[in-house]
């Protein structure tokens, strides 16, 4: 069950002009969080924000005991909410709500992970190349952004062994263009029956080709869908998304509770948007 709480921010680290990462205190959420999940923060007291906003959970942060006490949230300056948190200072308290939604199902060898992230869509992996290292899975990742100075904090993935793959759209770092070219290029020099899971988070369009290229090769792509939420827990029904039953009959669904995360072959992505 999610809990509420009133978390101590432990610090705050600046990434870039528009990226941060926020450490909270709340290990009644940190013990319970699975890769993939989210919290619902509200910044600040007041009105403006009136509601909170889903992040998702990016580091689970363990103390010197190896016990979970804190997470850390990867933030990315746009709007009112978010530039609150980007200003957040050490000590300051913000109303957390979590751990929510559907987690990501991490793979075991000998089946591979690729998981493919477009800028802030990094938030959710970090968890999951944690869990998939714990499982000895080899595990890849294709990292796309508009400039090499948008690619943070790729040293945890480093340390977790992870083969890095970038793409930059200006070529500043890694193959110059959109995050699906080394992708694509990955895919076809795979050995044929080799064992794979994706796993994508980003723009809705890079999304869904993603999900497309997994499909054509023959392996399934979890997509965590970045949808706008107003409670995180069903009730206001703000974050609906159409996806297909096993029937293959396209049915409406709250993400917040059957997602955030899906099974990119049964989201209709001509109703998100992206081409």
């Amino acid at each position: 069950m999610p809990v509420d709480v009133l978390a101590t921010v432990l610090d705050n680290t600046q990434l870039a002009d528009d990226y941060n990462v926020l450490r909270l205190a709340a290990p009644e959420i940190a013990v319970e969080a699975a890769p993939g999940q989210f919290v619902m923060v509200k910044p600040a007291a007041g009105v403006d924000p009136l509601l909170r906003r889903p992040f998702s959970v990016f580091e689970v942060i363990r103390d010197e005991h190896g016990r979970p006490a804190a997470i850390s949230l990867l933030n990315k300056k746009v709007g009112v909410g978010t530039r609150l948190l980007f200003e957040a200072r050490a000590g300051d308290r913000l109303a957390c709500l979590g751990p929510l939604g559907q987690p990501f199902e991490p793979v075991s060898p000998p089946a591979q992970a690729w998981l493919v992230a477009g800028g802030v869509g990094l938030a959710p992996f970090a968890t999951l190349a944690e869990a998939l290292r714990a499982r000895g899975t080899e595990t890849t990742l294709f990292y796309g952004a508009r400039r090499a100075s948008d690619l943070h904090r790729c040293d945890i993935f480093e340390r977790l062994r992870v083969r890095l793959d970038v793409a930059t759209e200006d070529g500043s770092r890694g193959m110059r263009g959109l995050v699906t070219g080394p992708l694509e290029r990955a895919l076809a020099a795979l050995p044929a029956g080799a064992a794979l899971r994706l796993y994508a988070c980003g723009p809705t369009p890079m999304m869904r080709a993603v999900s497309a290229l997994a499909t054509r090769a023959g392996h399934r792509c979890d997509v965590s869908l970045e949808q706008t939420m107003g409670c995180g827990l069903g009730g206001c029904y703000s974050c609906v998304v159409r996806v297909r039953g096993e029937d293959g009959v396209p049915h409406f669904v709250r993400s917040c509770i059957a997602g955030p995360v899906f099974d990119g072959r049964s989201v209709v992505w001509e109703e998100l948007g992206g081409h």
